[in-house]
């Protein structure tokens, strides 16, 4: 505020912590706005890369079953070399543009459902970066899609969800940022159906709980302190 009793016609801004605050007729800048939610920039994922490539054996289905089945594979997931290509899948998970997210996301999906448990075991360390960078992104509709495929990864074997604990401190801190995105609805009827942010958020944690073992909780606290458990307190 203005430091003198007069009334300035024109007070000048000037920076906070310094001498010219002491001065007539000032006003100290205010703090700058942090855009802690804006969403990233796009990025060229090397999914998208090796896909326009041919190196990625798939392509659209056209099928009786298109409105289930988005995928083509040419090499039955289950035959794959997963350690190469189920990375490559999350790696795509960032996409947003048509139609590299919905291959990305169902590739996901169809892999993870044909695999065995060791599998996905091996493979395991190298799909965190991947999402990460899908988390990080800030999009919610990026961050529902990276959250439900590691719902369907921890559910796929008894030991993965175990196995993936020490990698929460790269995986929940965007979690902790977006969790209390809710809308509250009052009376109104809600159409989107579990698909807002915040409940996705604390679904995948339960999940991540319930299939993390006896350490799941104390890391998920620590990464989530807001987060209340779903085995102890029922």
């Amino acid at each position: 505020m203005c430091n003198c009793y007069c009334d300035c016609p024109i007070i000048r801004v000037v920076p906070p912590f310094s001498c010219q605050v002491l001065q007539s007729c000032t006003l100290a800048e205010g703090p700058p706005r942090i855009a802690i939610y804006r969403r990233q920039r796009p990025c060229r994922s090397l999914f998208r890369k090796f896909f326009l490539r041919g190196d990625i054996p798939i392509s659209r289905y056209f099928g009786p079953k298109a409105s289930r089945q988005f995928i083509k594979w040419h090499v039955p997931p289950e035959k794959l070399d997963y350690q190469r290509y189920l990375p490559l899948f999350f790696d795509g998970l960032c996409e947003s543009t048509f139609p590299y997210r919905e291959f990305a996301r169902n590739g996901v999906r169809d892999m993870i459902a044909a695999a065995k448990e060791k599998q996905l075991l091996c493979c395991l360390p190298m799909l965190i970066l991947p999402a990460k960078r899908a988390l990080h992104t800030k999009d919610p509709d990026v961050i529902i899609a990276t959250l439900r495929s590691l719902q369907q990864l921890v559910q796929a074997g008894s030991t993965i969800g175990p196995a993936l604990v020490p990698y929460y401190r790269q995986l929940l801190p965007m979690a902790n940022l977006f969790r209390g995105v809710n809308v509250n609805q009052c009376d109104q009827m809600d159409f989107q159906g579990g698909n807002r942010l915040g409940e996705v958020i604390d679904a995948t944690l339960n999940t991540l709980e319930r299939t993390g073992g006896k350490d799941a909780y104390l890391n998920i606290k620590y990464m989530v302190p807001t987060y209340e458990s779903c085995v102890l307190n029922r």
